[in-house]
């Protein structure tokens, strides 16, 4: 509280001369046709030469000196509108601004503002529309997927939808969906993401410096925005595809007062499996078969205008991925060579589940000109399940007997949570943020339930577990001169848990300096706590990853971030920014070896182990804004180690994903009216694997055996973890959108693609084997995906 004290004083002081004769310009930025919020879009008062931008709601405030103005109204992809007028008295200004793109023009920038205009660094938006033009797995379009082809963001494996941030792991990025944590935003075993590109308006990637209004994550934040739902009139949009189709629909329940939008997903794999699977079972009647697997997930959201000045959201989230597999086996005993036997069926059952639930109440309401306040009520739950089932039935002459087994895995997490925000505009000179917030988390973190016909129903497994996590935090966004600007901040948090209490102080600092008009010194500072881990099953395909919390051995996981860097405008509208960083982790956890999700008789905290992080590097981004040709170009060159006392004898060993290289270039080209091409390449340099160096004979000594009869085998020696790289990765992936001639109020369009263009056989993973033609232990790598073509329709109305 003292820091909110000292913050609005400050403002206070800073502003009392200033608002004599002063008043306040505020309203919402929105679009003209769908009405939905223009995230980050600027004002900019050319009379006055200040300026301000509109926050996650489209609202903006700004106050002027008394006299005439001149405002422009601007936003990345829009036509921007300028009003002139004598300013008297505090006035209310509600803009709606109209798409510019109408050469099909697509862009990615830093943020509405240039990018050496920008106090934050390490931050990074894409619009959607940017997103749904490149190149797709399945042609399945992925936001998550977009964002590892930026510098800093590395992808894993081949095909995975997680991201590692600057070295840290995937346990370590905050992703919001509407405010919302999404503990797992895959689907498919990691190979597409949670997000419904059609339900999203706005994605920003941070990867370092961050406002103190974040946290409880070290690496980054994805924090991403549905639509609202249009206004004005009743629209829809779907596609097609080879593995899954979509739709969403949206439009006014009450025009200009309440809307609506609903977009929901499926996977057919399971549906078109069906006819091959009939096919085989027909071979053998007494033996019926089904496999299956399927993803689908719902994005909703309701808004509702009470005033200019008020205005609820409720939004909805619900996910799930099931794969399930069945068989029915009968036996019916032949009377003459069995006749003591009786007729059978065995069913048995196996399947697993996971899946997100999200939900979040927002009531916006503009207090003052100057003061707007953001109220949130929202829910959050991650669920993973295994389940084996075994029931027998025997058909005995007067009577039935059962004998049934079921073995279920069960574990998440669950939030819920309260937080009040509040935006306070003193000045074009200040930018200050606060609020606070509590999250009650109930962790499962692994439990296994039998159950048997012979009365055994046990579990056992780590029990749930019941935590409290607060926070306060306070920011400024302060224009110290016109070429110094400063964003400085802290952020509290505490955690109660099973009788530990922890505190953590996060301090945080951003500055630009302009050198020039188009050249901006940028740096950074970051202090980060993290009160949850997630124990990872490294490589095994399946989202077994376990959420616990910090305990009294296991402490909070910690960061400090420094960066610094360097901002450039270029003439026809090239951006380019250099940015170098280093960052310290502490108190990570990982399994020990030989440990594994599935081992839940024993307190988790009994398997693993305890230890330090370090990454270090420095990221190059080249983009084109606006044009026939757009993309960008993003190069990462960076280090990351890992330090655990227990592990490889205590010796530094490079992270499973430490990259040396990584590279990506974007391109998006709209010379064509009805044509849009799109290619991206991708290089980077092989995970580390822990391989073994050598094999040494073994023998088995027993004192009471003679030496020529014991038996003999070979072990293997690995020198260190981690210590060697699989080849080099890269990737041609191009697609091709062409619009139909398509009437009647419908729009439409072809994509066609195709992902591993050149067919690179890529490693997945790297196995030992005996080479045939040698006789001794080889290795050999294993690729997951050759070339995959897709073709898909979308279309609109």
């Amino acid at each position: 509280m003292r820091v909110l004290f000292c913050l609005g004083l400050l403002s206070l002081l800073g502003t009392q001369a200033y608002s004599q004769s002063t008043f306040t310009i505020s309203g919402y930025l929105r679009d003209s046709a769908s009405v939905e919020a223009l995230i980050g879009a600027n004002v900019f008062d050319q009379t006055h030469r200040q300026g301000t931008a509109a926050n996650t709601y489209g609202f903006y405030s700004l106050t002027l000196p008394a006299g005439e103005v001149s405002l422009l109204y601007s936003y990345v992809g829009y036509q921007p509108k300028t009003f002139g007028f004598t300013l008297d008295k505090d006035t209310v200004i509600n803009i709606r601004l109209s798409d510019g793109n109408v050469l099909n023009e697509v862009v990615i920038t830093g943020n509405s503002e240039a990018i050496q205009e920008m106090t934050r660094m390490s931050t990074i938006e894409v619009p959607v529309a940017q997103i749904k033009t490149l190149p797709a797995l399945m042609g399945e379009v992925d936001v998550i997927k977009t964002l590892q082809l930026l510098p800093g963001v590395q992808s894993g494996t081949e095909g995975s939808a997680g991201i590692y941030v600057r070295g840290g792991g995937p346990d370590q990025n905050l992703i919001l969906l509407d405010g919302v944590p999404v503990y797992n935003a895959n689907h498919l075993f990691g190979f597409f993401s949670v997000f419904n590109a059609d339900a999203i308006n706005h994605v920003e990637l941070i990867k370092g410096g961050f406002p103190a209004r974040y946290g409880g994550r070290l690496s980054s934040v994805i924090d991403i925005s549905m639509k609202e739902g249009n206004m004005n009139e009743f629209k829809g949009e779907g596609s097609i595809g080879i593995i899954s189709s979509k739709l969403t629909l949206e439009g006014p329940i009450w025009k200009d007062k309440t809307s609506f939008i609903v977009s929901g997903r499926r996977t057919y794999i399971d549906i078109l499996a069906q006819p091959f699977i009939a096919l085989a079972n027909r071979d053998d009647p007494n033996t019926q078969s089904n496999v299956g697997y399927f993803f689908h997930d719902v994005n909703a959201k309701l808004n509702h205008r009470f005033s200019d000045k008020n205005r609820v959201f409720l939004s909805v989230y619900t996910g799930l991925d099931r794969f399930y597999l069945n068989n029915k086996f009968r036996y019916e005993p032949d009377p003459v060579f069995d006749p003591e036997s009786f007729p059978q069926e065995q069913e048995t059952e196996a399947g697993i589940d996971w899946g997100n639930v999200t939900a979040a109440l927002r009531w916006n309401s503009i207090l003052t000109q100057k003061l707007f306040m953001n109220t949130s009520v929202t829910f959050s739950d991650y669920d993973f399940n295994i389940g084996i089932g075994d029931n027998t039935r025997t058909f005995l002459t007067d009577s039935t007997v059962e004998e049934f087994f079921n073995l279920e895995y069960v574990s998440g997490i669950r939030d819920w949570t309260g937080r009040v925000d509040f935006d306070y505009l003193p000045s074009p000179d200040h930018y200050i943020r606060f609020g606070a917030s509590v999250i009650y988390h109930t962790f499962s973190p692994g439990a296994n339930t039998f159950q048997t016909s012979f009365d055994l129903d046990t579990t056992i497994g780590a029990p749930e577990v019941y935590a409290y996590e607060y926070a306060v935090f306070a920011e400024d966004d302060w224009k110290i001169t016109d070429l110094l600007k400063v964003n400085a901040g802290v952020h509290y948090a505490s955690f109660a848990v099973e009788g530990e209490y922890y505190q953590s102080v996060q301090p945080r600092i951003a500055a630009r300096y302009l050198v020039g008009q188009n050249t901006s010194i940028k740096a950074s500072y970051a202090s980060m706590a993290q009160f949850i881990h997630l124990l990872t099953n490294a490589g095994i395909g399946l989202p077994t990853d376990l959420w616990v919390p910090s305990t009294a051995r296991v402490r909070p996981q910690t960061a400090q971030q420094v960066a610094v860097g360097v901002a450039h405008t270029l003439p026809n509208d090239v951006e380019v920014s250099v940015e170098g960083y280093y960052k310290r982790m502490q108190n990570l956890i990982e399994y020990g070896d030989g440990a594994s999700f599935l081992n839940s008789g024993t307190d988790w905290q009994d398997k693993i182990e305890i230890g330090d992080g370090e990454s270090y590097g420095a990221e190059l981004f080249l983009q084109r804004n606006v044009g026939p040709v757009t993309g960008w170009i993003g190069y990462t060159l960076s280090w990351t180690n890992r330090t655990f006392p227990e592990l490889n004898l205590g010796r530094t060993f490079p992270y499973r994903y430490d990259r040396r290289h990584d590279l990506s270039i974007v391109l998006v080209s709209n010379f064509w009216k009805y044509t849009t091409l799109s290619a991206t390449w991708v290089y980077g340099t092989g995970n580390s694997v822990t391989l073994p160096n050598a094999e040494y004979p073994t023998a088995q000594f027993d004192p009471f055996i003679p030496r020529d009869y014991y038996q003999y085998s070979t072990a293997a020696y690995v020198e260190g973890r981690n210590g060697y790289r699989m080849p080099a990765y890269h990737r041609l992936d191009v697609s091709a959108t062409f619009t139909l001639p398509v009437k009647g109020g419908w729009d439409g369009s072809l994509i066609v693609g195709a992902y591993n263009a050149y067919n690179r056989k890529n490693p997945f993973f790297i196995d030992e084997g005996l080479n045939p033609d040698t006789g001794e232990t080889s290795f050999y790598a294993y690729a997951l995906f050759p070339i995959i073509p897709s073709v898909s329709l979308r279309f609109s109305f």
